[in-house]
């Protein structure tokens, strides 16, 4: 699979049947695997209670007719299904993959950590306008609304909602930049039409066995986007300024991870954590009871569990470089604390030190995995 770099200018035209988006791209999908082109599918369908999604490996067509690649819910990220589908080895048939941005270049990621491959992969990425939280998608399902269409709606009208989640309110890559081909309806009238953009050797390969030609130009999608990020990167900056000055100094800080109670499970939700052996979960930090007795004595009081910021830090150090963004950490925390901001501008910082973007490219090698002698050369002379 070959990675683009910026987000396409040029693909085609799909009408959509109906006036209903998600059945459009669900046929789509269908016509991939009918035509031999896909031998199967990732893609989200709902529950049965209808409250969440799950993501399914489909490989018969009539099984997509459920399906539904809009509903603004992340339970888990995709790029953690396909390490574990290919982290033993390849795909041997084509594989489609439906994914977020984050989810794309968090798989681009792992398959540099060597924890997944790409071969006989395509992925299809989708345009993302943000994700509700498990609980208020379900709760939305629950009084009888459509998460899908409320949020469609919603930025139609230039208001984005105040379910989606703080992760997505300050995500620059609401369009996939990177893959083999693009589902894009930002910036066009989505109950009417939407766009499929080649992104790659591959997926020009893929729109040419569908009879299609990716040669128009979209203009005022290019506008819309430039927009959208640009907004959500004003709110991006804007909550790094909040955040640095909320946890500046030792005492602030640690009052901010006060409640971890030491599940992690946020640690479990990343797509980037993949070390079957934890130091955290190791004998390292198992004690005798003497010396939980010593460790109390020192100050007269013992914060327990134990070294839970310690366990924050520790994991922020390994992944800072690699992290998207994508905010499931916070989502997974069931203490509530705000992990996303932290994370994200502590890597936002980290990365601009390297210059690097995680899933930028598959050949821009991870920082922290490789030595150069001449980086980091001024580091501590100012």
């Amino acid at each position: 699979m070959d990675v683009k770099g910026a987000a396409m200018a040029r693909g085609v035209l799909m009408r959509v049947k109906n006036r209903n988006l998600r059945q459009s791209i669900n046929s789509l999908l269908a016509d991939l695997l009918n035509k031999g082109l896909l031998e199967a599918v990732l893609v989200p369908q709902p529950v049965s209670s209808k409250e969440s999604v799950v993501q399914t490996l489909v490989t018969e067509p009539e099984k997509l007719e459920g399906a539904n690649v809009l509903a603004p819910v992340l339970p888990v990220s995709s790029a953690q299904i396909v390490s574990h589908i290919t982290r033993l080895g390849a795909s041997p048939k084509p594989l489609g993959l439906v994914m977020r941005s984050c989810e794309i270049r968090a798989l681009i990621e792992l398959v540099k950590l060597k924890q997944a491959s790409l071969d006989n992969l395509v992925t299809i990425g989708i345009d993302c306008l943000g994700t509700y939280s498990v609980r208020d998608y379900a709760d939305m399902v629950s009084r009888k609304e459509d998460p899908t269409h409320s949020l469609l709606e919603g930025v139609k009208e230039g208001e984005e909602g105040s379910y989606l989640r703080p992760a997505c309110r300050v995500c620059e890559h609401s369009v996939p930049a990177f893959g083999d081909l693009t589902v894009g309806f930002i910036g066009l009238e989505w109950e009417e039409k939407f766009i499929l953009e080649a992104g790659s050797q591959r997926g020009e390969e893929i729109l040419a066995a569908l009879h299609l030609d990716s040669s128009q130009s979209f203009p005022q999608r290019e506008k819309a986007i430039s927009q959208l990020t640009q907004e959500r990167t004003n709110k991006r900056d804007e909550l790094f300024s909040r955040t640095r000055k909320e946890i500046s100094g030792w005492e602030n800080l640690s009052s901010v991870f006060a409640t971890c109670i030491n599940c992690h499970n946020c640690m479990t939700a990343c797509p980037l954590c993949y070390c079957k052996e934890c130091f955290f979960s190791s004998s390292t930090f198992e004690f005798e009871p003497s010396k939980y007795l010593q460790l109390a004595d020192r100050k007269g009081i013992l914060k327990m569990p134990t070294d839970t910021l310690l366990f924050h830090l520790g994991r922020m150090n390994h992944m800072a470089v690699c992290c998207v963004g994508c905010g499931l950490c916070e989502q997974a925390c069931p203490s509530n604390i705000a992990l996303l901001k932290i994370f994200k501008m502590v890597g936002h910082q980290v990365q601009g030190v390297f210059k690097y973007v995680p899933g930028r490219s598959l050949e821009e090698e991870i920082p922290l995995a490789v030595f150069k002698e001449d980086e980091l050369e001024k580091v501590g002379e100012e």
